[in-house]
């Protein structure tokens, strides 16, 4: 058995005497929904869509641990953050390192087998927060997704690492980055956005996996009124806002962690701080600032939102709630359950998978 560690600018390769063997499949929905059942492969975010990153091999125990040795290792030519899971497909190792570069690598020997850099302009770097970092890549019938610092969604061809299509996610004039890893659901790649610190209006975007082409789009948070509203949602949510909150962009970015539940075939994913972070500058002090630091639920067919629940009503203290969801397993009485941890405040959140009403269960 293999185990992958990212640490310090390294990737590395620990290892017992004997290791489970690569199935040789294109991951598909079928494959993706039925990740549980493959050990050799690590195909996703989280390893399945439950978001567990619990695998069940068994090599690796208290009797054997002390038999670890490293078997390889590589530089990956950075001293900035790293923050990549890898993923492990076919005996080909997938992750990110700064600046959204991506490398593949042959799992058993460490052999480069590409490496594609998105020239990310350097500059950018002045609008980033928190360091040029990258959470890695998404896989699907022979494409590997990537999101770039830059705002940009890039489909590279598996085997040879070559761009299949591009497209731009962001306003690039404004200070949108992504750092954040894409997430695969029904033919569909999603992904978020960054810059909340610097102003801008958090949103969730899904292309065509083959073609690149936008399906839906849903905002976190309210635009200026007078140019009418997305969606009822929306329109509910600005009556939570006070002032000329659209000139700072209002905030609510889907920075971090996008989970995908198959049986009820909704999206959960938490939102960042409101802008400006202080409450004073944005206006009234009882305003809750929908849907900034919140958990939301959506429709994965169209973006329409199912349920929220907001962490922390008119944050104050940039909390954010972009802490990845995850939905219980194992017991019966648990599954209908969705944890989530709420960033910088130790807290911690169980909520119904399945509200029906727009709003989740009370603050």
């Amino acid at each position: 058995m293999r185990s992958v560690i990212a640490v310090s600018g390294v990737l590395a390769i620990i290892a017992i005497a004997s290791c489970s063997r690569p199935s040789q499949h294109e991951t598909n929905d079928a494959v993706l929904q039925n990740a549980d059942q493959d050990a050799a492969n690590w195909l996703m975010y989280g390893r399945t869509y439950d978001d567990h990153r619990f695998s069940p091999l068994t090599q690796v125990n208290k009797q054997t641990v002390s038999k670890l040795g490293l078997v390889w290792s590589k530089e990956l030519g950075t001293t900035r953050g790293l923050e990549a899971a890898p993923l492990v497909e076919n005996g080909i190792i997938y992750t990110t390192s700064s600046w959204s570069v991506v490398h593949a690598y042959n799992a058993k020997t460490g052999e480069s087998v590409w490496t594609y850099d998105p020239k990310v302009d350097r500059s950018r770097a002045y609008f980033i927060c928190c360091d040029v970092v990258n959470r890695g890549v998404a896989l699907y019938r022979g494409k590997v997704y990537v999101g770039t610092l830059d705002g940009r969604l890039i489909a590279l061809d598996a085997r040879s690492g070559m761009p299949v299509w591009t497209a731009m996610t962001v306003d690039s004039s404004k200070p949108y980055a992504i750092t954040g890893y894409p997430r695969i659901v029904k033919g569909l790649v999603l992904i978020g956005n960054a810059g909340a610190e610097y102003g801008v209006r958090g949103y969730v975007s899904t292309y065509d996996t083959e073609t690149g082409k936008i399906a839906w789009r849903t905002y976190t948070v309210p635009g200026d009124p007078s140019r009418g509203f997305e969606s009822k949602a929306m329109e509910e949510a600005a009556k939570t806002w006070s002032g000329e909150w659209w000139k700072v962009g209002g905030g609510g970015t889907v920075w971090e962690g996008i989970v995908y539940d198959p049986a009820l075939d909704l999206v959960y994913f938490g939102t960042g701080n409101p802008t400006s972070w202080y409450r004073a500058l944005r206006g009234q002090r009882e305003e809750t600032a929908l849907y900034a630091t919140s958990i939301l639920a959506l429709h994965a067919n169209n973006g329409e939102l199912a349920w929220y629940f907001q962490t922390a009503p008119g944050d104050n203290w940039d909390y954010d709630a972009t802490r990845g969801a995850r939905k219980s397993s194992g017991m019966p009485a648990f599954n209908d359950i969705l944890t989530v941890k709420q960033a910088r405040a130790i807290q911690a959140y169980i909520l119904s998978r399945a509200a029906e009403s727009s709003k989740a269960p009370s603050n």
